[in-house]
């Protein structure tokens, strides 16, 4: 924030909703980095190898005998992915079942960072970026990329070309070529610009609902913990501002137990929608 005087409310949580597209450096380069959400970007990678890597470990101290609380809940969440996967996708599920767990897994991982304090890594970065010779009033840095509709359109347009992949590995080019003009409404040649428009409709509404879904609830929460976050900083030594800031306390406290439901939920359904887009692939008209 600027140095001369303390950022009023608008100003804390246009600060907040601003991405990191510069590290600050003005020499030419090769990529023009200023287009690209950086924070984002590292953390959804970050969190992603962070589920693999625990994933993997799990696979990898995996016993026959008796399994400890960790393999437990792993297998837990394992058996209801492959529970799920098994009633809507009817074909090989050895690379469909996985990808549905490491979807639920990353995606979970990416709206908990929500449950971290609003101010504690942004200030973290605000210092290092400070410490690195730059205004730290430009250390922009949002921390929860499922709240970035660049990054779950991303995602969801990453589900489309898996569907389109699936359609023709199932059907073959050409009966996935001939399924976009004749369906749904049948195979005369008068309805083939109707079909294939609403075939193209069809796919770009799945593609936008799947990603404007997750990202409109994170969204949403992470307003939810900036407003809740300004109720604390009202204190100013009153008795009424005392009873503000224990106000924010008790209502931070009760929004994120609340918010873990939000955020497993959208993990789960978002993984659920990939199976059904994925399903519907394998179906033909």
């Amino acid at each position: 924030m600027a140095a001369e005087h303390a950022p009023n409310a608008s100003e804390y949580i246009v600060h907040h909703l601003t991405h990191l597209n510069s590290l600050g450096h003005k020499q030419a380069a090769l990529v023009d980095w200023t287009v690209f959400h950086l924070d984002s970007l590292f953390w959804s990678v970050t969190l992603g190898l962070l589920a693999v890597l625990i994933l993997s470990r799990a696979a990898a101290k995996a016993t026959s005998g008796v399994p400890g609380r960790f393999q437990a809940a792993v297998e837990i969440l394992i058996e209801m992915v492959e529970s799920q996967s098994k009633s809507i996708v009817h074909g090989d599920r050895t690379f469909i079942a996985p990808l549905a767990l490491t979807v639920f897994v990353w995606i979970f991982f990416m709206n908990a960072m929500d449950l971290l304090p609003v101010d504690l890594l942004p200030n973290i970065w605000a210092w290092m970026f400070g410490m690195a010779g730059h205004d730290s009033s430009h250390a922009y840095m949002r921390v929860v990329p499922t709240a970035d509709l660049n990054a779950t359109l991303g995602m969801s347009l990453g589900v489309l070309l898996l569907c389109i992949y699936y359609s023709i590995k199932i059907k073959g080019l050409g009966g996935w070529i001939h399924e976009l003009f004749t369906a749904p409404f049948g195979s005369h040649p008068l309805l083939y610009p109707i079909n294939f428009a609403m075939q193209m409709i069809e796919f770009v509404a799945k593609t936008v609902s799947h990603g404007m879904r997750l990202f409109g609830n994170m969204y949403a929460g992470e307003l939810i913990f900036m407003l809740i976050a300004l109720m604390g900083a009202a204190w100013a030594g009153t008795f009424g501002s005392g009873l503000l800031w224990l106000g924010g306390v008790f209502a931070g406290t009760i929004w994120a137990i609340f918010h873990i439901l939000i955020i497993t939920l959208q993990a789960f359904i978002f993984m659920m929608l990939t199976l059904v887009y994925i399903g519907q692939a394998h179906e033909t008209h």
